[in-house]
């Protein structure tokens, strides 16, 4: 079974470029039906779509988002990661990466990220 574990800064400044990554263990990044991505929690709303890549390299995102988000995936660490550019305080929420197989969805526990001076 797939596990996923999130890992960053718990605080960035704002206009920085926060970045996350996503541990995957009982399963291979480059697995050809798995698609990796993002998705966050400001407090007090509901869950956002951030974006997704699919394991045929492509990759698609929020596009409320889409100019500042990109996720990449490293295989030598079985690794994938979220770069968020320009940060505000509105960025502030708890991130969750997510592995999609077919109707099976697998989560990681979330972290939190505040945006903050």
């Amino acid at each position: 079974q797939v596990q996923l574990q999130e890992s960053g800064p718990g605080l960035v400044k704002p206009s920085q470029t926060l970045s996350l990554t996503c541990t995957v263990s009982g399963g291979s990044i480059t697995t050809e039906d798995i698609h990796w991505g993002w998705i966050r929690q400001p407090p007090g709303k509901g869950l956002e779509w951030m974006g997704v890549r699919h394991y045929s390299g492509s990759t698609n995102y929020n596009p409320s988002l889409k100019s500042r988000t990109s996720i990449s995936v490293d295989t030598s660490k079985n690794q994938f990661t979220l770069q968020l550019s320009s940060v505000t305080p509105e960025d502030t929420a708890v991130y969750y990466c997510n592995a999609r197989r077919g109707l099976i969805n697998y989560w990681g526990q979330g972290t939190q990220v505040t945006v903050s001076s």
